[in-house]
This record gives C-alpha cells, structure tokens and sequence, in this order.
C-alpha cells in the first residue's frame, strides 16, 4: 500500500462503523487478543470483517503491520471511551486523582474484559514493534502528563529521575490490578473486592497512598474516613 493512503488512513480517528479498514482493525484486535499473533490468521480476520482476503494488504501491507495498527487502535478506543476530564485551572490533587482513576477505568472498566484491554495486556507483558510504537505515540505522552502533575505536588524539589520512579510506582499499582487480577481476588475477601476494590474506591486510595508518600498529605487518612472493619 503507498505510504500516502496508510498515512491518511492512520490520520482517521473516528472512521464510519462500516468503513473497511475499520472493521479489519476491530475483526484483528479480536482475533489477535484471543488466539495470539502467531495463531490468527487474515482469513479469519477477513472474513469476520466481511472483507475480502486482499484488503489486509491494500490497507495495511501485510498482517505484522495489522497487528502493529490494531495493537494503536486497541489503545485508541479506550482512551476515547474513558477520556482524561479536563485539567485547566483545577488543583493539582485533583488532576491526579483523576488521572489515577482514567487509567483504572480503561484497564479494569468493564466486567467482560474487552478485547482491547486483553490485547494491550499481551502486548505488555510480551512487547514487540507494535508495543514501542504504542508507548512511543500514545503511552510516552500520557506519562509525561502524570510527572507534570507530581513535579507540581512536589513545587519542584525532587529532580525529574525520581518523580519518574514515583510515576512508575502509581502506574504499578494501577497494572497490578489488571495483571494479577486473578491472583487479587485470591488474597481478597469477595465481599471486600466488591465494596473496596472498584476502581473509584481504588482511584482513591492509590491516590491518598502516592500524595502520603510524596510528603503532601497525612500517611494516613484521618480516622472520620475510616469504617470499622469486622474480623474476616
């Protein structure tokens, strides 16, 4: 395909639900997320789109780049259904609790574990092309804002390799839930899962944790937040 028409076709980020390239990139996602890249094949991929078997090469010029544009769309479909709210003029806590709990949202939002969060969770956890294109156009963007965030909590006084590794600590505690979700729920009481462990109730306290550790709030809530634990 001429770089022209996979550049232009790149550019589109909300294309017509019957739009070709589209559905080869949703059909892909899919198959990839489920069988692995190895296993998927473009037939299959084709015919869940509905396409014919040389429209992979006419959109995307073989299947590794279908892989690599469909690992990009995954991404792009949940930021767009869980968006960062709006930062201007809002207190610097507020705008990193928010961006605790977006990113909490688009890895443990929906129950059915969408396609897309499965994907991307492949592709971190065995990287390819597709995973340094990613963090290079969207992810390396997004990090850059949490730093900014916790370069302003912190008015400056800890130096830009250290609010790096405290950035890296709040995504980790973030990923866990995502990753080891299985293994969470092993260690967790059920009924605790439910009340404590929905991402608004996660979002807070990762939050609370990241501003104790930083040294700009109290190490632990006071105790008119807490509620009284029964023994498990």
């Amino acid at each position: 395909m001429p770089a022209t028409r996979h550049a232009a076709a790149s550019q589109s980020s909300n294309p017509p639900a019957d739009d070709p390239r589209h559905r080869i990139l949703s059909a892909a996602g899919q198959e990839f997320a489920e069988h692995g890249y190895e296993a998927a094949t473009v037939r299959d991929i084709c015919l869940a789109a509905g396409v014919n078997i040389a429209a992979v090469n006419y959109y995307f010029g073989d299947k590794r780049r279908l892989y690599i544009e469909s690992v990009k769309h995954a991404h792009q479909q949940r930021a767009a259904e869980v968006p960062l709210p709006e930062a201007s003029g809002r207190p610097a806590e507020e705008r990193l609790h928010d961006f605790i709990d977006t990113t909490l949202q688009r890895m443990l939002g929906f129950s059915e574990q969408p396609w897309q969060v499965r994907l991307m969770l492949r592709e971190v956890l065995q990287p390819t092309e597709a995973c340094r294109e990613m963090v290079e156009d969207y992810v390396r963007p997004h990090f850059a804002v949490l730093v900014s965030i916790l370069d302003e909590l912190c008015q400056g006084r800890l130096p830009q390799s250290e609010l790096r590794r405290v950035a890296m600590s709040i995504i980790g505690q973030c990923f866990l839930y995502r990753a080891a979700g299985d293994v969470v729920g092993m260690l967790v009481p059920r009924a605790e899962i439910h009340s404590l462990h929905t991402p608004k109730q996660l979002a807070d306290h990762i939050t609370r944790f990241s501003l104790a550790a930083l040294g700009v709030a109290a190490p632990l809530p006071d105790s008119s937040r807490f509620v009284r634990e029964s023994p498990a």
